[in-house]
């Protein structure tokens, strides 16, 4: 699986608008987005827009992480 960062800025702080993660197979197959915000997690599978992934509050992962 090849995961890289698609937008980054300098300030290394997650702002607002957060960070965008492309996630492809070893193929190269676009397989969806994650956006990493202050306030939550969102997955966009395949090429699904930013208002329609599945968001998850980082209470959530973390609850899915450490169970």
């Amino acid at each position: 699986m090849k995961v890289r960062i698609k937008d980054f800025g300098i300030n290394l702080d997650i702002l607002s608008r957060g960070l965008e993660i492309e996630v492809k197979d070893n193929s190269g197959k676009h397989l969806g987005d994650l956006f990493i915000t202050k306030t939550q997690l969102i997955w966009c599978k395949g090429r699904t827009r930013r208002e329609n992934g599945v968001p998850v509050t980082w209470a959530t992962f973390q609850k899915w992480m450490e169970s």
